[in-house]
This record gives C-alpha cells, structure tokens and sequence, in this order.
C-alpha cells in the first residue's frame, strides 16, 4: 500500500524523548480503539498506522467496514501522528477533520496512516489515509484533514 509522503526530517523532531512511550501509552487508554480491535502498527516522529481487521459487526448494510469505523481509526491515526511531536506534560485532542470517502472500504483490513503536515506549538495539521486490503490488494478508501490541538499541561 503506498505511504503518504512525509516531510523533511529535520521538521519531525519530538520535543518528548519518551514520544513513543507516551503515544503506546495512550492508544491503550483509548477504549473505543480496543473496542473495535484496533492495533497500532509502524509508528515515527510525524506518522502513524492503525490497523483493524475485519469483522462482521463493524459494517454497514453492504457489508463493507462503516464510514463511521473508517472515520474512527484515522481520526486516530492523524492524532497519535501528532502526538509523536508533542512535547512531555502534553496531551493531543482533535478540533476539526474532514474525510472523503473514496471508495467502499471492502477488505479484510483497513489501515489508516497519518502523517503530519505542519507541528506548530499549539495547533497541528495532518493528512490521513485509509486503505481497505483485500488479498494483498490495497484499495484507497478514505482521505483526511485534520486539526489538532495540544493541550499543555494534561500529561
């Protein structure tokens, strides 16, 4: 599946030393996420995966995943991707996104990437994808905008 591009490494650096700590932290905080069976997968300053298999009750009528789901895991993603460059004694909270639906999310897993677009001190901006995989198969099914606020001082 391909990966959002990301921006120049020298933009990408955590102002937490124990980002990755403080993100796999978190994630297992987050109920809905082991509610729907959700995994965080490869993780960097400025990117994050989630990954969820399929499963039957977490369709809409066509069987394909909800866009509900879709919107879920990439709200997610975009999220954690901007945590990963939020600073120690810090907590992330979403203040807007907006999602296209590209395609029906039909697959045995749907993966949303987020990526960090501009890390500012008190507002962060992503991109999210989503891929439903079938059979090896990547179909693009979802892109996101996203706002982030940083909440100082809510570690």
């Amino acid at each position: 599946m391909p990966h959002t591009a990301r921006p120049a490494q020298h933009a990408l650096a955590p102002r937490n030393p124990d980002w990755e700590a403080a993100v796999r932290a978190s994630f297992a905080r987050q109920k809905v996420m082991s509610l729907i069976g959700a995994e965080l997968g490869a993780l960097a300053p400025g990117h994050c995966e989630i990954r969820l298999p399929f499963r039957d009750d977490l369709t809409q009528q066509n069987g394909y995943f909800h866009a509900g789901i879709t919107g879920t895991i990439v709200d997610s993603a975009g999220g954690y991707a901007g945590y990963t460059l939020m600073p120690a004694g810090s907590d992330v909270l979403t203040v807007e996104f907006k999602l296209n639906l590209l395609a029906p999310a039909d697959g045995d897993l749907l993966v949303a990437e987020g990526q960090v677009l501009k890390s500012g001190r008190n507002l962060v901006i992503t991109r999210g994808e989503v891929y439903a995989i079938r059979a090896g198969k990547a179909t693009h099914c979802a892109t996101m905008q996203q706002t982030l606020m940083t909440m100082h001082g809510k570690a």
